[in-house]
């Protein structure tokens, strides 16, 4: 007999996450409690509560997280301009701490003894969902079926409902689309099928968020992107949620062909997996970002920003979202935007999002200084003859010594 009593299961409603329903049912003769997540899929999560309900499960979680999805996660890893191996904006990966956050939560609200996920021991998934259970509650039990089950396909998990009177739409999970899909309000990625195949091009009608490039507007379109402490707050001058913000940059930024990605990645596992995403909003909001960035931000606080930002994009990646390391770079991460305040104006064009002005109360770009008109003195240009004339000084040394790079 099973010393696990109760189960939280994060639940989609889709044929995985049922059979598994069934299978800790069964296996672990304990109670489950369903915890459903609206972060912005897009696709209505209220029939899970009827697929539970079918399954036998009293205990139903339906929770919108839509704007702490945004607000407390995307914003945040935006305010570090974050990006995975320089083209992944992690957005199934930013997703993970919260539903992990809100698993641990029911887990407690309800007396559960553990959590369940039905992320494969192939993928990144299981390795965030679980270091941020363990971060946040140590003594939790994880249960994760695909690491103990002996079922390998989507045929046997459908001959698992069968056997079992499981309540499965067969034709819908039969016509299902050849892709492993995940959204949320910040992308929707796609994996196996063709891509599995490195050489392959992605199908054109793959693609549900975004127009193709060839076949967006002939005419540009301008945004203007208003900035407080380094998150957008209005969108054209209107004030906005941050949920409203990137779910209204997904359209705009999708009907001009922004936002498609195409990339082979490294997981944690340490297999290399092929995936394309659609990001459209994130992408106009990294670009955004770092222009207002340029004009407020000192020289050397951007520059050590840029540096750290691949170490906290693995953070993230790897799942160590709630890891002492990342809180402790997200206070000097934070720190920096302090001064991150003004506006940014930008054209959207055939999948390019090019920046068209910036200005800011906090901006230390000084015209007097800069120009290349006449400057009143605000400048010495024989000052910088004593400058170069110390940055070489090491090299003009060792070049005395006979170190001639040479």
């Amino acid at each position: 007999m099973s010393d696990i009593k109760k189960v939280v299961l994060a639940y989609s409603g889709g044929l995985d996450t049922s059979v598994i329903v069934r299978w800790l049912q069964d296996n672990y003769q304990c109670e489950v409690v369903t915890f459903t997540a609206d972060i912005g899929q897009g696709e209505e999560v209220e029939p899970a509560r009827a697929k539970a309900e079918a399954l036998g499960v009293r205990e139903i979680y339906i929770d919108d997280l839509r704007e702490e999805f945004v607000r407390d996660f995307v914003f945040p890893m935006f305010r570090a301009n974050t990006i995975y191996e320089g083209e992944y904006l992690l957005g199934t990966s930013i997703a993970r701490p919260l539903i992990a956050k809100r698993l641990i939560e029911i887990a407690n609200e309800t007396g559960a003894d553990a959590i369940s996920h039905g992320a494969t021991g192939k993928g990144n998934d299981q390795v965030r969902f679980e270091l941020g259970a363990y971060a946040l509650k140590p003594g939790i039990k994880v249960i994760a079926p695909w690491r103990e089950w002996d079922m390998t396909s989507r045929e046997t998990l459908m001959a698992y409902c069968r056997e079992r009177d499981i309540p499965v739409d067969f034709s819908t999970a039969k016509k299902k689309s050849p892709y492993s899909m995940d959204a949320n309000l910040l992308h929707i990625s796609y994996e196996g099928g063709i891509l599995e195949d490195p050489w392959a091009e992605a199908e054109e009608d793959m693609w549900r968020w975004s127009v193709s490039p060839e076949a967006a507007p002939d005419t540009p379109t301008y945004i203007e992107l208003e900035y407080r402490h380094g998150d957008i707050v209005a969108l054209d001058g209107q004030a906005m949620t941050p949920a409203t913000v990137l779910e209204t940059l997904n359209k705009v930024g999708g009907a001009n062909g922004i936002g498609r990605d195409d990339i082979v990645e490294n997981r944690y596992v340490g297999m290399k997996s092929r995936g394309c995403y659609e990001t459209p909003g994130g992408t106009i909001m990294l670009k955004a970002h770092r222009a207002i960035e340029s004009l407020t931000l000192d020289r050397e606080v951007a520059h050590l920003k840029d540096e750290l930002m691949p170490r906290y994009a693995n953070m993230i990646y790897n799942g160590y979202w709630w890891s002492p390391e990342r809180r402790m770079l997200q206070a000097a991460i934070d720190n920096s935007q302090q001064v991150v305040n003004g506006k940014v104006r930008l054209k959207l064009y055939k999948g390019n999002v090019i920046v068209a002005g910036r200005q800011s109360a906090d901006s230390l770009f000084d015209e007097s200084i800069a120009t290349f008109e006449e400057d009143a003195g605000a400048y010495n240009q024989k000052d910088a003859e004593g400058f170069i004339k110390l940055n070489a000084l090491r090299m003009r040394i060792a070049a005395n010594k006979g170190r001639s790079p040479l």
